[in-house]
């Protein structure tokens, strides 16, 4: 499999050092992709929707409702976000495939003990930008943005919650989920993350050519959710824990 070079400059995980390798193939395995896939998937998991994925647009951020964060805000996660794992001669990355929407959203669900996190965090890191270079964090030049998101990783931006480091962990974490989860929880955005890994899609059942086939198999570019039965399941399994969740 070819690698793809990650552009940035950070050691993943925290307890790494810099790798001589970083190619993003090689940090996204390390993170478990397939976790990263199934992000939200679960019949029994909180339900985000993203009614607006097809629509083509260069800056979903600013055409799209936000539900947790401000516009400067989402703006410095967009961009922080697309620091993290940024499209290069390869392909898209986590700005193309919406992230920073997913996160946005999640903050709003299944990620809501973390919104607190990302208020002040965000905030902190504009904060820093400010001090450090006299400027927003978005207006910096991509070097210095990435010698910031460098101090973040190694815990030196103050007013951090719950610190620097962990910050940065979670918001790397959800960075990738919001890369490579099923496009119906509003990241993945024409499925620019599963191609990607090379990952042909959601299949509730495999023929054996389908399994010799393996990564080299078309993709379909169909969410869990593009399956009645899938959705069913869902809506069934939601009813009988009396909860009120879409499916």
């Amino acid at each position: 499999m070819k690698k793809t070079k990650n552009k940035g400059p950070f050691h993943f995980p925290l307890s790494d050092k810099l790798p001589s390798d970083p190619s993003r193939r090689a940090l996204l395995k390390g993170a478990g992709i397939a976790g990263a896939v199934a992000v939200g998937a679960s019949p029994t998991g909180a339900v985000i929707g993203a009614e607006n994925q097809a629509e083509d647009v260069s800056n979903p951020l600013a055409l799209e409702a936000l539900e947790t964060l401000t516009a400067a805000e989402a703006e410095v996660l967009e961009a922080i976000c697309d620091c993290l794992i940024p499209s290069d001669e390869h392909g898209p990355g986590a700005k193309e495939a919406r992230a920073a929407h997913y996160i946005d959203r999640s903050l709003a669900s299944h990620n809501i003990d973390a919104r607190s996190h990302y208020l002040c965090s965000l905030t902190a890191i504009n904060e820093f930008a400010q001090q450090q270079h006299g400027a927003a964090f978005i207006d910096l030049p991509r070097q210095q943005q990435e010698s910031l998101i460098q101090a973040l990783q190694d815990d030196e931006v103050p007013g951090c919650s719950p610190g620097s480091s962990i910050f940065f962990a979670l918001l790397r974490n959800h960075t990738i989920d919001g890369t490579f989860c099923d496009p119906y929880y509003g990241g993945n955005r024409d499925f620019v993350g599963w191609d990607m890994m090379q990952y042909p899609g959601i299949k509730l059942s495999a023929s054996e050519t389908d399994v010799r086939q393996g990564a080299a198999s078309e993709p379909n570019h169909q969410s869990a959710y593009d399956n009645a039965t899938y959705t069913k399941m869902a809506a069934n399994i939601a009813a009988s824990k009396g909860g009120d969740q879409n499916a």
